[in-house]
């Protein structure tokens, strides 16, 4: 059976992630199926509204195939130049999409699980939802339209998500600005079945609740004073001095991760911040995924959380202030006829 099923029901086109044993992890081939599913039905009179949902119990979608990255990024990379670009190209073509696109953000929903979910003009989260950016941890930045997203969070929420790799609950996603629409796991069947006969903005009206606190939200005070710090450096130590116990603890998860993608995701954020859209940022992103499967970090640091799962990685630079300006600047620099170019 395909890793993709694409279908339509009624007036709904609706795209199933079809490896429920691996998440739905995200692989190439379905990320060009799912666009070229999109690219039909545009011109498909018959088609009101597209869909995207996980097959299986756990979630939407764990991210990209990272075992797959591990082993192509110790050769030449290519297969993974090749599946970032078309990946992010997919991220774009979802956020420019003329027609409603509905996405089931429930269960896991993690790094290009939020690229082909977030983007989207109808964000659905439920009490089963945990999403998240979780890149640092094993030497990458955050991609797929990411940095551009967690830049436009509330105060810094979006920069604690990103050095933490902090998982968002529905309501967190909603104030954060992933998602829109929280509606309860039970009721995802009906909601499906009622988009195939009716415009989306009726169904959600009908299926959509009141979101859950953020807890995340209420603790914007500490948040936004010690991330607001121009290097992660400084971030650490204002996280450390803080009394609030919440800030000690988001200070050791910062320093358990890659200190290169650590700076290196900083400067990405701040740049997202400053960006006039996604393909801008997700052109940048490309620049930033490409000098990383050149970085020993990110090899590493799949091979210590999803390999050998020894939760042990050896970063290269060890400590943050072993990272130089220069060595952050290289992840930015042209890639000349390799750039991405979308505009």
């Amino acid at each position: 059976m395909s890793d993709v099923l694409i279908e339509k029901s009624g007036r709904l086109g609706l795209i199933t992630l079809n490896r429920p044993a691996a998440i739905n992890s995200l692989t190439h081939d379905m990320a060009r199926d799912i666009a070229a599913a999109l690219a039909a039905w545009e011109h498909d009179d018959s088609v009101r509204a597209v869909a995207i949902t996980g097959a299986g119990e756990r979630g939407l979608c764990a991210g990209g195939d990272i075992v797959a990255i591990h082993r192509d990024a110790q050769g030449d990379g290519s297969q993974t130049k090749s599946f970032w670009r078309d990946e992010y190209t997919l991220n774009d073509q979802i956020s420019k999409y003329p027609k409603p696109y509905v996405a089931l953000m429930d269960g896991i929903v993690m790094g290009g699980g939020v690229g082909v979910s977030a983007h989207g003009s109808v964000r659905i989260v439920t009490e089963r939802s945990a999403i998240g950016m979780p890149e640092v941890g094993i030497g990458f930045v955050p991609d797929v339209g990411g940095t551009y997203l967690l830049a436009r969070a509330p105060g810094e929420l979006g920069t604690h998500i990103a050095l933490t790799t902090a998982r968002l609950t529905a309501g967190d996603a909603i104030v954060c600005g992933f998602a829109d629409h929280f509606v309860p796991s039970a009721e995802l069947e009906a909601l499906l079945a009622a988009l195939s006969e009716e415009a989306p903005h009726e169904v959600i009206s009908r299926f959509a609740q009141p979101a859950p606190e953020s807890e995340l939200h209420t603790q914007r005070e500490w948040i936004d004073s010690c991330y607001s710090a121009d290097t992660v450096e400084e971030i650490v130590a204002r996280l450390q001095r803080s009394a609030t116990p919440e800030a000690g603890k988001a200070a050791q998860q910062i320093l358990s991760k890659s200190p290169t993608a650590l700076k290196v995701a900083l400067r990405s954020l701040r740049s997202a911040r400053r960006s006039p859209s996604l393909a801008v940022t997700l052109n940048e992103e490309y620049r930033v995924s490409l000098a990383c499967l050149r970085s020993p970090d990110l090899v590493e640091g799949i091979r210590a959380q999803v390999v050998d799962k020894d939760r042990n990685p050896r970063w290269s630079p060890a400590q943050l202030e072993d990272v130089s300006d220069d060595l952050v600047a290289s992840f930015f620099r042209d890639l000349g006829d390799e750039e991405l170019g979308l505009s």
